[in-house]
């Protein structure tokens, strides 16, 4: 009995470990990596991985006007949900959604005083901006793409950031 409860166990551990996270694709300041599948926008990948080193926030410029964008140019949103630095969005929303997880860099014209991070629920540190949690849409295929601007989506509004750290609403 005690011989088949830790064969289970051992079982159980070994397909955790094969399994994947929803915060586990790169976007390092150093080494850009691509998302799952080898190309941008192909799978919903997450924003980083945990425990991942310096990430860039930058702007871009666009029919939006200026705004938040990953060192990859992946556009950075804001969730309403989520308020002060804690975040909502976990689970199904987080693989919609990837966090932007790592040590935040400026650039662009992002200020580096606005960075910051908080502790995700999963015990990553994502990424936060003027006090937003920073997340990316995984139906951006391309670089500087805002198709999550203005969705509701998991009980709340999506929105993409300006360098003043407030959400851009077109409406």
């Amino acid at each position: 009995m005690r011989r088949a409860f830790i064969l289970l166990a051992a079982a159980a551990v070994i397909a955790g470990c094969g399994s994947s996270s929803s915060t586990s694709s790169t976007s390092s300041g150093s080494a850009a990596a691509t998302p799952a599948g080898g190309a941008y926008g192909s799978s919903p990948a997450p924003a980083s991985t945990p425990g991942a080193g310096a990430v860039t926030v930058t702007t871009s410029k666009g029919r939006l006007g200026t705004f938040l964008v990953d060192g990859q140019g992946r556009t950075l949103y804001l969730f309403e949900a989520d308020h002060g630095p804690k975040s909502v969005c976990n689970g199904t929303c987080a693989q919609a959604w990837p966090p932007l997880t790592g040590t935040p860099k400026a650039a662009g014209a992002v200020k580096a005083g606005m960075l910051g991070t908080t502790k995700r629920a999963d015990g990553t540190t994502e990424v936060t901006y003027n006090g937003h949690p920073l997340y990316t849409y995984a139906g951006d295929s391309t670089a500087g793409q805002a198709n999550g601007q203005g969705l509701t989506q998991f009980g709340a509004g999506w929105y993409v950031l300006s360098p003043k750290g407030a959400k851009i609403d077109e409406s």
